[in-house]
């Protein structure tokens, strides 16, 4: 026992030494905007992601290809029985220091440490060594605090009341001013139930996964079974945080419910369904997005297995997804905006938008949640000199406003993002 404790001391100072470099200040701002040493970023990352010597399938650095593409973080710290011990200690070090080569960022999961009993002076201590030693690296982005703790059914880490958390949470603002805290909770609880959670945290989060067969396995029973409960949900948490902090969705690559031979079918979203959930959780009001799923070896075909990633999904799904919000993507500074005060409205059942501005420029995002009817929708409220816009992303389609009116069409699911010049 003393020599694995002097293993970890030792591991703790090296790592800190190591790292001390270019530390890392993450703030949020007035408008709920994660900032990261001064730049503004819409939060996109991955749980888990590849390893940090992993490559992907175009013998790229994997971690210069997820930043390639506009993703900013990853899910990192230790799973299910993982601990921070020594082994994790050098683990993590390997994740941050690959991911600030790439210009990302890790949000480690504390677990075991998440939730602390007032008094458990072992716990409160182990907590402190995580916490100083990598709060100085420039590969760290936000803590991650508790997962799923409001929800106990089938969680085995067992529902958790919110003091433990609390205790946490303020032992790491004492240690770590500079990087704040992430929880996520599980599709489930009241608005009051999981309003006993918002001091526990800096940042709320929830995941959701509509894909299944059949639908919706990932929610309640009663619940919307549509891909439109992403926004449900996202609202769900606005309310939660009564719009006072960030809300981040954690969105599916693939997850428990489509992964177990024999009790489930695997399925995975297609690309405008990816597409659907990412506009519909930011249009409702996300200020981050998570995806999960992409490190199951059980969901990979034999190439990704190899590689130890689900490439394929990647290329197929979810870069040209990340190429539209992330930050090299064209939309990069209007999501870091608050919503316009522009009178813009969508006159069309199901349709669901927020106007963004950045500087002389004005974008529309509006998608679809009518899951079986096509239809032709008005967007009222344009200023009279706003006339022709482009369509991004479907180029070279444009569009024509008259008199403040726009006129578009919209199938099950579309997302449409204009683009107009004052």
């Amino acid at each position: 026992m003393m020599t694995e404790r002097l293993i970890i001391t030792v591991l703790f100072v090296a790592v800190s030494h190591n790292l001390l470099a270019q530390p890392t200040k993450v703030t949020i701002d007035e408008n709920l905007v994660t900032v990261i040493n001064g730049k503004k970023i819409f939060t996109i990352g991955f749980t888990l992601p590849p390893a940090p010597d992993a490559r992907a399938w175009n013998g790229k650095p994997a971690y210069e290809e997820l930043r390639d593409a506009g993703a900013v973080f990853m899910r990192t710290g230790p799973s299910g029985k993982q601990s921070w011990d020594a082994n994790w200690i050098a683990q993590e070090e390997a994740f941050q220091a690959s991911a600030a080569r790439a210009g990302m960022y890790c949000l480690p999961w504390l677990n075991e440490l998440s939730a602390i009993e007032p008094g458990d002076k072992k716990s409160e201590e182990h907590l402190r060594q995580v916490i100083r030693t990598f709060r100085d690296s420039p590969g760290l982005g936000f803590w991650k605090g508790e997962d799923e703790p409001q929800w106990g059914e089938m969680n085995s880490r067992g529902k958790k009341t919110p003091a433990p958390l609390i205790h946490a949470y303020e032992i790491i603002k004492e240690e770590d001013k500079d990087h704040p805290v992430w929880i996520v909770q599980a599709p489930r609880g009241t608005v009051e139930q999981l309003k006993a959670y918002n001091a526990t945290h800096d940042v709320a989060g929830v995941d959701i996964y509509p894909i299944s067969y059949p639908q919706g396995l990932h929610v309640p029973a009663d619940a919307n079974k549509e891909l439109s409960m992403v926004g449900d949900y996202t609202k769900k948490m606005m309310a939660v945080v009564e719009n006072k902090k960030p809300v981040w969705l954690t969105l599916q690559i693939a997850w428990s419910g489509v992964s177990r031979p024999g009790q489930n079918t695997l399925r995975f979203p297609t690309f405008p369904e990816e597409r659907f959930m990412t506009y519909d959780a930011i249009i409702n009001g996300a200020r981050g997005l998570i995806y999960f799923g992409g490190n199951l070896a059980i969901d990979m075909n034999a190439a990704d297995k190899a590689l130890g990633w689900n490439w394929t999904f990647w290329r197929r799904v979810l870069r040209p997804v990340i190429e539209e919000v992330g930050d090299k993507g064209p939309l990069a500074q209007a999501l870091v905006q608050p919503n316009s005060r522009l009178p813009i409205k969508t006159n069309g059942e199901g349709i669901e938008s927020c106007v963004r501005e950045v500087g002389g420029e004005v974008f529309i995002l509006a998608a679809s949640k009518e899951p079986r009817k096509t239809k032709q929708v008005e967007i009222t409220g344009l200023p009279q000199a706003l006339t022709d816009g482009e369509v991004l992303f479907e180029e070279p389609r444009k569009v024509t406003a008259k008199n403040g009116t726009l006129k578009d069409w919209f199938a099950p699911w579309d997302v449409h993002v204009y683009k107009f010049n004052k």
